[in-house]
């Protein structure tokens, strides 16, 4: 196949294009750098509603990772704009661009997020569950709609529902690691609620599934045993060989991060479970958090 692959130099992009050229595919990277001109790539700004002509010329699928860090910074009225920018108006940008092209690509593999659910404790949530409610809900519903209207094009639409994304240099993992090294990680609040969470090899593979299979729809990117706050953060006190006694009270990152985000991304509970993956006979290579923790970060404690 030949691919196009926004937001191909984030931690997934990477990881998913080098997965898609060693099985044989060729990819074609979109990028805002105007002056580009390597075969390999197609430019596009967001920003400002620009992209190629050409750009989805010859192109069998479309995958779009592109999107602003959501927890990067406060979520301020600006930075709100900005979150949507990247993902709604981007989704839009390169839908009308896909639907325009002489031949349509055959699939749309979005990026999405288990986001989509809001907060919901313990219910079990599979891709036939309901929306959430909140900024982060509202945001993910409203682009994977934007994303969803290619198919009045005849183009398949995948919408990929991911959760943490595990890696050595994943950066919600980056960010927890130096705490934790010196012994001072230990839950957010009660930890009572759930993280969904896959392993980036996980993640790829199941990318490359929705890219080459016939799945539509929502599809939930995440491991099949999910983990509660409080055993993320004991397997990986664990793997460190540290403690993991402390836990951090809720005012704690609402002060740093602010109420909204705080609430939204460390405290809100998804119980998410990849049931799409499941019928599609998918098998995971990394179903254990704490297997998966050793596999990435025991040669850097």
């Amino acid at each position: 196949m030949r691919i196009a692959v926004a937001g191909a130099s984030g931690l997934i992009g990477t990881a998913l294009v080098g997965h898609l050229e060693s099985a044989g595919h060729q990819v074609v990277r979109l990028v805002r750098n105007k002056d580009s001109r390597a075969d390999n790539t197609r430019y596009w700004n967001p920003a400002t509603g620009e992209i190629d002509d050409d750009a989805f010329d010859g192109i069998d699928g479309v995958v779009n990772l592109a999107g602003a860090g959501i927890g990067d910074r406060r979520w301020s009225e600006r930075r709100k704009r900005e979150l949507r920018l990247s993902r709604v108006d981007a989704t839009e940008l390169l839908v009308e661009a896909m639907s325009a092209a002489a031949t349509p690509p055959s699939v749309l593999v979005a990026g999405s997020a288990v986001g989509f659910y809001g907060d919901r404790g313990d219910e079990v949530l599979t891709e036939q569950s309901g929306p959430g409610t909140g900024f982060l809900a509202t945001l993910t519903a409203d682009w994977e709609e934007a994303a969803a209207s290619a198919s009045s094009a005849g183009i398949r639409v995948a919408l990929a529902r991911t959760g943490l994304v595990v890696s050595d240099n994943a950066p919600f993992l980056t960010r927890m690691l130096p705490l934790f090294k010196l012994g001072l990680g230990g839950p957010l609040g009660n930890g009572r609620q759930w993280w969904p969470w896959i392993t980036l090899e996980d993640e790829v593979r199941a990318l490359a599934l929705l890219l080459e299979s016939g799945l539509a729809g929502p599809v939930n990117l995440c491991a099949p045993n999910p983990s509660t706050n409080k055993e993320f953060t004991r397997a990986l006190a664990s793997v460190l060989r540290r403690p993991a006694a402390l836990s951090v009270p809720r005012f704690g990152p609402r002060l740093l991060l602010g109420r909204e985000l705080a609430d939204g991304l460390l405290f809100s509970s998804t119980r998410a479970h990849p049931a799409a993956l499941a019928d599609a006979g998918f098998e995971f290579r990394n179903p254990d958090l704490a297997p998966a923790l050793e596999q990435f970060l025991a040669s850097g404690r």
